[in-house]
């Protein structure tokens, strides 16, 4: 019997999703889009995600190496006072966003996008987990950056990292915070007619 399992292209180059992924019983190839994140702007941080998720499944799906497999694009940022937080240009940028997070919440919005280019049909939505940061003192706020960790990941912090000691609780799905939704995945393959078990 051949395998009829539909492949399936991560447009990120991020261990965190691959590796969700994978623990869920899929295997997707890797594919960096390549795609500039600060190029492209939105009136909200919900809807800047997504946007930059679908900005990330586009410019893959349209490359001849992901031709009829289904591509999903992701990109998060953190929402504070309203403004969309992404990774940290430098250090500096990085310690003065943890002194302005402890104590308080923000919520980490991750876009997703699912692009069948067999059939040129694509959904996209968003996914929102409120999180409750700690108060980390100067000292370990220091240390922390000092391992440049945050300087790779949306808002300067990730749950399954250094950083997770300073993190005192999260309201909703936890994957999305680490890079990926799976639920929302499994709904949005749902939408266009793909049962996310047929991929294991």
């Amino acid at each position: 019997m051949t395998d009829q399992r539909r492949r399936l292209v991560l447009a990120s180059q991020s261990p965190a999703r691959l590796g969700l992924l994978r623990q869920a019983g899929l295997d997707p190839e890797v594919i960096v889009s390549g795609v500039d994140e600060d190029a492209l702007t939105a009136p909200t941080p919900a809807e800047l995600a997504r946007i930059l998720a679908v900005a990330k499944a586009e410019a893959v799906a349209g490359r001849e190496q992901a031709a009829g497999a289904l591509v999903v694009g992701c990109d998060s940022v953190l929402e504070l006072d309203g403004q969309a937080l992404g990774k940290p240009a430098d250090a500096e940028d990085a310690t003065a966003r943890w002194k302005a997070m402890r104590g308080r919440a923000g919520v980490l919005r991750t876009g997703h996008c699912v692009i069948d280019t067999a059939t040129g049909r694509s959904t996209s939505a968003t996914a929102s987990t409120t999180v409750r940061f700690g108060e980390p003192s100067d000292a370990e706020i220091a240390a922390y950056v000092a391992s440049g960790e945050p300087l790779y990941v949306a808002g300067a912090f990730t749950l399954d990292g250094r950083s997770a000691p300073f993190i005192e609780g999260i309201e909703g799905d936890h994957g999305n915070v680490i890079g990926i939704s799976l639920p929302l995945l499994r709904k949005l393959l749902g939408e266009l007619g793909v049962g996310i078990t047929e991929l294991w």
